[in-house]
């Protein structure tokens, strides 16, 4: 009886001790996504890099809604040739985002932030997004992204992408 009370206390330790390294590895995970996209943020609003760095080529890229723009797109080129590259050619300046709120959670980093800028034709630009990122070793791998279709489209619509 006595050998069999110590064994279970035995397996016992040994199953929350396996626990805790599970929980600091998970741990560990979120905060290095998360800290890489903050990072990756940071990079953004000096001009130095962006989020989009970070993208896998085979990532996907989901704009929800019902934006000129929402789809899924199937990879990081596909995203930036219709997306990112004609949006920036648009800006008189650099994009700046502010991160109100980011959340880690498994391999999912979500930040909720605001963005704003000056178009080419002098007017402002200012739009509040979510972005789901899932992250793999680093890289995102997939990308869910919320924000106001209306602010967006009418500066799709009314500002020409300069040439370049």
């Amino acid at each position: 009886m006595r050998r069999t009370i110590l064994n279970s206390l035995l397996l016992g330790l040994i199953s929350l001790s396996g626990s805790y390294a599970m929980a600091d590895a998970a741990d560990s995970v979120e905060a290095r996504n998360k800290a890489a996209i903050v990072s990756s943020f940071d990079a953004w609003g000096g001009g130095t890099g962006g989020p989009f760095e970070l993208l896998a080529d085979d990532a996907t890229w989901t704009i929800v809604g019902r934006s000129v723009v929402s789809k899924t797109y199937p990879s990081r080129e596909a995203f930036m040739s219709e997306v990112i590259r004609p949006f920036n050619a648009r800006m008189r300046g650099g994009l700046k985002p502010a991160i109100r709120n980011i959340y880690a959670d498994g391999n999912t980093v979500i930040v909720f932030f605001d963005a704003r800028g000056t178009a080419l034709d002098g007017k402002p630009y200012e739009n509040t997004y979510s972005w789901f990122l899932k992250m793999d070793d680093g890289r995102i791998t997939e990308a869910f992204a919320f924000f106001d279709s209306i602010e967006f489209n009418d500066y799709w619509r009314r500002v020409a992408p300069k040439k370049s």
